[in-house]
């Protein structure tokens, strides 16, 4: 999965997605509102830089500190070319997530601090995918179509 993922950041032709939120900062602590123990909502993601072309966004939120290796908490694509994705919203074509639900699932890690990763992609086309697609194939979907890329990352421990 890893070499998937470095390949299609090789095929990014423009500068990156410039990709925060309002509710936390790069590498800062996700309040409690966007997790398992609050709201369990998305927060709003902004998105700054689209190239010229951009025909849709496609949306991964994923733990790689869970214990396999990785949980995706939430995958989307066919989101409108838009600059904010508002909080607690599903403007896309939602995937299952690691719980097999069709959602935003929250952090909310076993122990320790998890990282969590919020990563936009830029598309040249909408996807015509079906319901049963993952992230993987998704991933692979994406390949030569991907415009831009840019990510943030939030950080999450339900002892702090």
């Amino acid at each position: 999965m890893k070499s998937l993922f470095i390949i299609l950041m090789t095929t990014v032709l423009n500068k990156p997605l410039i990709v925060k939120s309002p509710a936390f900062e790069n590498n800062e602590l996700i309040p409690s509102k966007y997790t398992c123990i609050g709201s369990d909502i998305n927060p709003a993601i902004t998105i700054a830089d689209i190239p010229d072309g951009t025909k849709s966004f496609a949306l991964i939120v994923d733990d790689p500190d869970a214990s396999n290796g990785n949980f995706d908490h939430w995958v989307m694509w066919n989101i409108p070319v838009t600059a904010v994705i508002n909080e607690n919203s599903a403007p896309g074509i939602q995937e299952k997530n690691g719980k097999g639900e069709n959602k935003y699932s929250g952090p909310c890690p076993p122990s320790g601090t998890h990282h969590y990763n919020f990563k936009v992609y830029a598309l040249d086309i909408k996807l015509d995918l079906p319901l049963s697609t993952d992230k993987k194939a998704l991933l692979k979907a994406m390949d030569k179509h991907i415009l831009a890329s840019g990510g943030l990352i939030g950080l999450f421990n339900k002892t702090i």
